[in-house]
C-alpha cells in the first residue's frame, strides 16, 4: 500500500493493531495489509491517542524527536505559549506537541500558592479569568479589600487589580468603604421627660479606622453602630422636656456626638459630626404649639401698633408744641394744608372776605 504525507502532517502505521512507526513526510509505500492514521501538526496529540497508546508512541525514537511533552503535576497548571505566543493552560496530565508547529515553552505553576506572579502579563490573566483558571478582584479607589484563603483573613489589599489561581486554596475578598459614610435614622420615637411623645430624624457621619480589627472582631459593625446611635438619642432626648428640645437642639446634639464617638471607639469607627435633622410632634401637640404661636404672634403685633400710636402721638405733641411757639412755623403749617387742599380740589370760589380766614375755617383751625 502507498501512503503520502504532506509538510503539515505526520503518519502512524499500525499492522494487525499494533503501532508500526511513524511516517514523516513523503510518500510510503508498505508491503501487506496495514493501516495509515494520518493527524495534522496543528493539533495536540493527547486529543487523538489515549494515555497508554501516549506511552507506546514515546518509546519510538523517531516520535520522541518530533515532539515536546509537558507533565503537569496534581495542584498545578501550566501555561502553553508557542512562538512566543500564549495558547491556552493545561492542566494535570501528559501533553505533547508537534515541534514542527511552533517552539513551544511550558511555564508551570502551583496553584496551593494562589496568588497570580505580577510578572505574568494582563492580558493573558485576563484570558485565564475567562476560562475560569484565575478569579480576579477589583479594589476602586475608595475601598480596601480584606483577602481571604481559606476562610483566614491573609491580608488587606490596596486599591487595584489582584489575580488568584482557581482550584487550589478557596479565596475571597470582601470590601471595605473607606470614605466617609452616613448614618439616617428616621422616626425614632422618644418619650420626653415631660411624657410628651416625639419623633427625631437624626444624621451622623462615620468612617472605618481600623479595617482588619473591625473584621476579626466585629460582626454587621453597621447594624450595631445603627443601634448605639438609637440609644444616644434616646438617653439624650428622654431627659429634657418638649421645651427644652425645641430650643437646645444644638447641645443635644452635641451631647449625642459625645457619647456616638465613645461608642464607636470600640467599633473601630470614627465619628466626626450628628445633628437632629427633623423633631416631628403628635398632631394634638402640633395644633396647640401653633395655637400659642399665632397668640405671641398676635399679642407682639399689638404691642408693636400700640408702639407706634404712643409714637406717633407723641410726635404730633411735639409738632403742636413747636407751632404754638413759633408764628412763622404756623404759617408754614397753614400753606401745607392749603397746597395738600389745592392738589384734591379741582376749582375754588372765594366770596369775598380773608382767604386765610375761610381756609382756617375750613381746616377747623382756630386763629
Amino acid at each position: 500500500m502507498q501512503y503520502i504525507i504532506k509538510e503539515t502532517e505526520r503518519g502512524f502505521l499500525f499492522k494487525k493493531g499494533q503501532f508500526e512507526r511513524m511516517l514523516e513526510p513523503g510518500i510510503h509505500r508498505v508491503l501487506g495489509r496495514s493501516e495509515c492514521r494520518i493527524l495534522p501538526l496543528n493539533e495536540p496529540l493527547t486529543d487523538a491517542f489515549d494515555e497508554a497508546m501516549l506511552t507506546r508512541l514515546l518509546k519510538d525514537e523517531t516520535f520522541r524527536r518530533s515532539v515536546d511533552v509537558c507533565e503537569v503535576g496534581n495542584a498545578q497548571l501550566a501555561l502553553h505559549e508557542r512562538d512566543g505566543r500564549f495558547v491556552n493552560a493545561l492542566e494535570t496530565g501528559r501533553h505533547i506537541f508537534w515541534k514542527a508547529a511552533g517552539a513551544h515553552r511550558f511555564t508551570h505553576y502551583d496553584l496551593d500558592t494562589p496568588e497570580v506572579p505580577d510578572t505574568l502579563p494582563r492580558h493573558i490573566c485576563d484570558a485565564l479569568c475567562d476560562d475560569d483558571w484565575m478569579t480576579a478582584y477589583r479594589i476602586p479607589e475608595h475601598a480596601k479589600g480584606m483577602l481571604l484563603f481559606d476562610g483566614r483573613l491573609a491580608r488587606v489589599l490596596e486599591p487595584g487589580v489582584y489575580y488568584f489561581w482557581s482550584g487550589g486554596v478557596d479565596v475571597d475578598c470582601e470590601l471595605a468603604d473607606t470614605r466617609l459614610q452616613q448614618l439616617t435614622i428616621t422616626g425614632q420615637e422618644i418619650l420626653t421627660k415631660d411624657k410628651v411623645s416625639v419623633r427625631l430624624n437624626f444624621v451622623c457621619s462615620y468612617r472605618i479606622t481600623d479595617f482588619v480589627s473591625m473584621y476579626k472582631e466585629i460582626r454587621d459593625y453597621a447594624g450595631q453602630f445603627h443601634i448605639a446611635a438609637q440609644m444616644a438619642a434616646r438617653e439624650c432626648v428622654a431627659v429634657r422636656t418638649l421645651d427644652e428640645l425645641l430650643s437646645d437642639r444644638e447641645v443635644i446634639a452635641a451631647e449625642i456626638l459625645a457619647q456616638l464617638q465613645k461608642k464607636a471607639q470600640a467599633m473601630y469607627l470614627d465619628v466626626t459630626e450628628a445633628g437632629i435633622r427633623d423633631i416631628i410632634l403628635p398632631g394634638e401637640v402640633r395644633d396647640i404649639m401653633n395655637t400659642v404661636l399665632i397668640a405671641e404672634k398676635r399679642a407682639q403685633a399689638n404691642v408693636i401698633t400700640r408702639r407706634e400710636e404712643v409714637a406717633s402721638t407723641r410726635s404730633l405733641l411735639n409738632t403742636a408744641r413747636m407751632m404754638e411757639e413759633n408764628k412763622t412755623l404756623y404759617k408754614l403749617k397753614e400753606l401745607e394744608y392749603l397746597e395738600r387742599i389745592c392738589e384734591n380740589v379741582g376749582n375754588l370760589s372765594v366770596g369775598g372776605g380773608d382767604l386765610l380766614v375761610q381756609l382756617r375755617e375750613i381746616l377747623g383751625v382756630r386763629g
